[in-house]
């Protein structure tokens, strides 16, 4: 398994090499008038980008996590659930007080709407 720093190292070489290869492509594309090789070129780029980033080579392994043993795993228990206290306000869910306002309840027809809008 890759490490966080080989996982950074990965994706830097990735960027680095896509956009090398694209640059080189474009250029013998262009100074050739082919866009057949370009293409090629920049496929042939992606496979060797695809070759040395993806698998899980010795140099991204080079500051390995150092995982708990599974004895002392067991002597920390995990932490309880929390209770079923509901906290006053939260940093997402703020109470709204709708106290001060009443809503206005309005019934409307089809004649009385029609009517005052000179349609009937």
């Amino acid at each position: 398994m890759m490490d966080w720093q080989g996982q950074k190292l990965s994706e830097l070489l990735m960027q680095i090499m896509l956009v090398v290869f694209a640059i080189v492509s474009f250029a013998t594309g262009y100074l050739a008038g082919s866009f057949q090789l370009m293409l090629l070129i920049y496929a042939g780029g992606v496979i060797l980008t695809t070759l040395v980033t993806v698998p899980n080579w010795s140099f991204f392994n080079r500051h390995p996590l150092k995982w708990l043993d599974p004895i002392e795993a067991e002597k920390h228990p995990e932490p309880l659930p929390p209770t079923s206290k509901k906290k006053s306000s939260s940093k997402h869910h703020q109470k709204v007080d709708f106290s001060g306002h009443v809503p206005l309840l309005v019934k409307f027809d089809q004649q009385s709407v029609g009517s005052q809008m000179g349609l009937i």
